[in-house]
């Protein structure tokens, strides 16, 4: 009896030991999430007010329509390509992207029909959340962007991004593997139009924890909150 009495001591020890780690282990999980959280979000609404994306949904996961997600990105940035890599400024861009929406349409759907496909095809220049994504060895905060959003279909396959402003789209990073690093050129475009914290923020891979890892947390914690979320228009094609 005496025995089992000191098991049963032990047990009891053990247990509230554990108790206290989990408690520990839960508060500083949500305090260094609400931190980052906020750090996220103060870096991302500025780099946001800096930046135009360029967003394209495939119809589906299918091997074709991934292929054919592709082919419409190609022929929307070669259409683009002059008038954008020429932009100096983020409201000309913008400008331009809201003037020429139809041109965007009718280029996508040329390269669908095309391709045997009768899937329409809408285009809007829109403020929409995304996740955690890396551009090559830059990766950009979660977060609501500005963004042209070309759906294709029923728009439910994985995307293509990048960013159009500065035209970061014209740099062939996403083919390769994910260690394929921006050209310097490219990041100095993206400098000119940050402050220097935003954009050691975004290429920034030291620290004890990784700012991708940093912005995962964030994402996590908005998932919830962005789940049904739907693209809010700032300009149409008409």
């Amino acid at each position: 009896m005496i025995f089992l009495s000191k098991i049963g001591k032990i047990l009891r020890k053990e247990m509230k030991f554990a108790a206290a780690a989990l408690i520990a282990g839960v508060g500083f999980t949500l305090a260094f999430g609400a931190y980052t959280k906020a750090y996220s979000e103060n870096a991302q609404a500025g780099i946001a007010q800096s930046v135009i994306r360029f967003h394209v949904l495939a119809n589906s996961d299918s091997d074709a329509d991934q292929a054919l997600k592709l082919k419409v990105r190609d022929a929307i940035l070669a259409e683009l390509g002059p008038a954008l890599t020429a932009s100096a400024s983020l409201d000309e861009t913008k400008a331009y992207v809201s003037a020429n929406l139809d041109e965007i349409t009718a280029t996508a759907e040329n390269v669908v029909r095309e391709n045997g496909y009768g899937y329409n095809v809408t285009a809007q220049l829109c403020v929409d959340y995304f996740p955690t994504k890396s551009y090559g060895d830059v990766t950009l905060p979660p977060g609501d962007y500005e963004a042209l959003r070309v759906e294709i279909g029923a728009a439910q396959g994985h995307n293509w991004w990048c960013i159009m402003f500065p035209p970061l789209c014209y740099v062939d990073v996403t083919k390769n593997s994910g260690q394929d690093q921006v050209p310097a050129s490219s990041k100095a475009e993206l400098q000119n139009v940050l402050t220097p914290d935003e954009y050691s923020l975004l290429t920034s891979s030291d620290g004890a924890v990784p700012v991708k890892i940093k912005f995962k947390i964030v994402e996590w914690w908005e998932n919830l909150l962005h789940k049904n979320d739907k693209p809010t228009e700032i300009a149409s094609n008409q």
